[in-house]
């Protein structure tokens, strides 16, 4: 369930950064939210998986595993929004 958690608040950051960089368009600003959400987002995965790591007690293994759709479903997302 955490899973599901930590991706569903990934997409909602996603459509956060990419909204923002919308509204900063219009002001004349030009950067991609998108490419810059897969960033934040390696870190605050990498965050995630160290706290399961060191303070849950979670073998690395099932972190690793863990890791994959967490990060890679948003920046999958991102990745596709960011090419498009």
């Amino acid at each position: 369930m955490h899973i599901v958690l930590v991706v569903a608040f990934g997409l909602v950051a996603l459509g956060a950064f990419v909204l923002i960089a919308s509204w900063l368009k219009q002001s004349g600003s030009s950067f991609d939210g998108a490419y810059l959400f897969i960033w934040v987002w390696l870190a605050a995965s990498l965050a995630n998986a160290a706290v399961g790591v060191f303070f849950a007690n979670i073998p690395i293994v099932n972190e690793i595993a863990a890791f994959v759709p967490i990060f890679g479903i948003p920046a999958g997302a991102a990745w596709y929004l960011s090419r498009r």
